[in-house]
């Protein structure tokens, strides 16, 4: 008998009214990949991407969104050793998340930190793979250096946040609202700059200028950054919020020997993905368990009110990560 699972699908390129709860077969996991049985699944604006037909999934991953989930592995594939039935797990996903049962490769799970329940470990693997492997991988940020967040108050603003202070960094943010401001001074930014009523570039300026700047606004974002940068700064772009163009002078970056970087994550390679996964397991789960450092949740949906997840991150009223109980088990 066909096991069938409860999911949410996206019928057709559009708003978050396009989200619709639907059934399918319950996936086989392959050669090095796990299933889980999701309780639930964090909300990403990928998500949101792909819902608007913005942005297709790789070839072979799943057509339902979703790129994060916590629950318990009940299934594994020829291969893998290191995970069993039974574990407590948050995946990174190439997508499939918004569902009872998904399945990754092995190498892309964490164990559910010591003390933390599933609902907040599904907010962990989009943003600290993203925040991780952008802000100090590639953008190297050190102790004692100055890095400015876009989007402070965002799951990836609240992530960055709280894992450069807790690695010895100065932290500054930008967000729209004195209540986001106030809870990015909250998780440890020292100041918190509100874009509609100061000017990020002269702050930044005043205090000796940003060594990392982690931008998702890109447009006219983008030359500003390089002024805030200071001498060797390392722009990290990870989105484009207000668009991928812009008009650069690029002859101060050049004088001021700067560097412009970026990623996305989901389009790398399981292996890249893999490393990604061991170096937060080293140098940022323990800060997780002891405490140091905790998702940030505004919101929890039903898996059946997906559309609204999205409407309320679209409108962008939020603080910290969206949540969809998944409520695991087969449909059928």
């Amino acid at each position: 008998m066909t096991q069938l699972m409860r999911c949410v699908e996206i019928a057709r390129p559009g708003g978050p009214e396009v989200l619709v709860p639907a059934s399918r077969e319950v996936p086989v996991p392959e050669a090095g990949e796990v299933r889980i049985a999701v309780a639930f699944a964090g909300v990403n604006r990928p998500d949101a991407l792909q819902r608007a037909g913005a942005y297709d999934p790789p070839p072979g991953a799943s057509d339902l969104p979703g790129l994060e989930c916590a629950g318990r592995i009940d299934a594994v594939g020829p291969g893998v050793t290191d995970l069993a039935v039974g574990d407590a797990v948050c995946a990174l996903l190439p997508g499939g998340g918004y569902a009872q049962y998904a399945v990754m490769p092995a190498a892309h799970c964490l164990p559910v930190p010591q003390g933390m329940g599933m609902k907040d470990a599904a907010c962990l693997p989009e943003t600290f793979f993203t925040v991780w492997s952008n802000v100090f991988q590639r953008g190297g940020l050190a102790a004692g250096e100055v890095l400015l967040v876009h989007g402070g108050s965002s799951g990836i603003g609240t992530t960055a946040i709280q894992l450069a202070r807790a690695m010895g960094a100065r932290v500054f943010a930008t967000a729209g609202t004195a209540e986001k401001c106030a809870a990015c001074e909250r998780l440890g930014a020292e100041r918190a700059i509100n874009y509609r009523e100061e000017d990020f570039v002269a702050v930044l300026k005043a205090a000796g200028g940003a060594d990392v700047i982690l931008d998702m606004v890109g447009g006219d974002y983008i030359p500003r950054n390089l002024e805030a940068l200071a001498m060797e700064g390392r722009l990290v772009q990870i989105a484009f919020l207000g668009g991928p163009k812009a008009s650069v002078d690029f002859a101060p970056m050049m004088m001021k020997r700067q560097t412009i970087t970026g990623s996305t994550l989901r389009p790398q390679s399981v292996l890249a993905k893999a490393r990604i996964a061991e170096s937060l397991r080293s140098h940022v789960w323990p800060l997780l368990e002891a405490g140091s450092v905790a998702p940030v949740i505004h919101r929890t949906f039903p898996m059946e009110e997906a559309a609204g997840a999205h409407a309320l991150m679209e409108e962008g009223s939020h603080i910290g990560k969206i949540v969809l109980d998944m409520g695991a088990g087969p449909a059928a």
